[in-house]
């Protein structure tokens, strides 16, 4: 569906060349609800506005649906968009205009006739629950009905793709939670490709199959989000998922007794579930103290982490340790 090939982006400041984006390289599937993570200035924003051309490549090419895009002229790139719907962090709706007037304003540009627009705007309308605020101005809505708003709109010319630029940062976390269940809801029942970008893992934990994550304006990570979670191969992955466990360095600094080993234990799916503690309590002759844990919920699956303190002879924790490998426990020994 896209397909970035050596995509760069430079800015010139004093003759200098400062790279926005250096050499990215992505396929995003059809159907895909693609993440893009990185910290303020790392690049991701100018990366999805490159997406479209909001933002011109310095260097790389573009593929969308097996057409470039980085080579149109501005009348072809006019016609591809209406293929591309954009929501934004700051929902940019038209403040002189109504909810109705917003939504039927790239219709309008269209040149759809006055039913068509109705029935279209109805639809939308209906499907993002806002039926009782179709003449209601900006002003008068809630931000998540303002975003609400704004996905009606960026659906009106049926896209095929979908870009969110930090939709849901300005909103608190309930209503972030109810704008991603519906643009899932938008994922699944319209087949669309989503590519989202964000700063919170939240988000990437409760919508995305697939994620990228970018520092300095090169991707560093990329792999589905369930394999991110269980197995991070960067420092600025792990901060990242960090954010939604507990702090971990009071289990660091914890005083452990003599002999006994902490071990951070990462459960990936139905092992998650099962009660695997209690089993390795059982069948070795060790003693177990667990510091702390959490569950996070994937779009697809359920990751887990538990911190442990356990104690006892050195060759029942050895083999206990054996154990939880051969179980599938990917395991740390802090």
């Amino acid at each position: 569906m896209i397909k970035v090939e050596g995509l760069s982006k430079t800015y010139k400041n004093n003759n200098k060349e400062i790279y926005a984006l250096k050499n990215i390289n992505i396929e995003i599937k059809k159907g895909e609800i693609f993440g893009i993570i990185g910290l303020s200035g790392a690049g991701k924003s100018t990366l999805i506005r490159c997406l479209n051309r909001l933002e011109e490549p310095t260097n790389g090419k573009i593929f969308i649906d097996g057409k470039e895009i980085t080579n149109l002229n501005n009348t072809d790139l006019r016609e591809t968009r209406k293929d591309i719907g954009m929501i934004f962090q700051h929902f940019n709706l038209l403040s002189s205009k109504n909810v109705y007037q917003n939504i039927a304003f790239p219709l309008e540009l269209e040149g759809l006739k006055k039913d068509e627009i109705d029935k279209r705007i109805n639809t939308l309308l209906e499907y993002v629950d806002l039926e009782d605020k179709k003449f209601a101005y900006p002003s008068q809505l809630s931000g998540g009905q303002k975003q609400r708003v704004a996905i009606a709109r960026s659906l009106a010319n049926n896209p095929k793709i979908l870009l969110s630029d930090e939709g849901t940062s300005a909103l608190d976390p309930k209503t972030t939670k109810s704008i991603l269940e519906l643009l899932n809801k938008i994922r699944k029942e319209f087949g669309l490709t989503i590519v989202l970008i964000t700063h919170q893992m939240e988000v990437i934990k409760d919508i995305c199959d697939r994620v990228a994550i970018i520092e300095d304006g090169e991707i560093i990570e990329l792999n589905t989000v369930e394999e991110i979670f269980a197995n991070p191969k960067t420092k600025t992955a792990t901060e990242f998922i960090s954010t939604l466990k507990i702090n971990t360095q009071e289990e660091i600094n914890y005083q452990r007794k003599s002999g006994s080993k902490i071990l951070r234990l990462s459960f990936v799916g139905e092992n998650a579930k099962k009660p695997i503690v209690s089993k390795m309590v059982k069948q070795f002759d060790i003693d177990v103290n667990i510091l702390s844990g959490n569950i996070n919920e994937l779009i697809s699956t359920s990751i887990g982490n538990l911190v442990l303190e356990i104690s006892g002879e050195d060759n029942q924790i050895e083999k206990a340790i054996d154990w939880l490998r051969k179980e599938n426990i990917r395991l740390e020994v802090i």
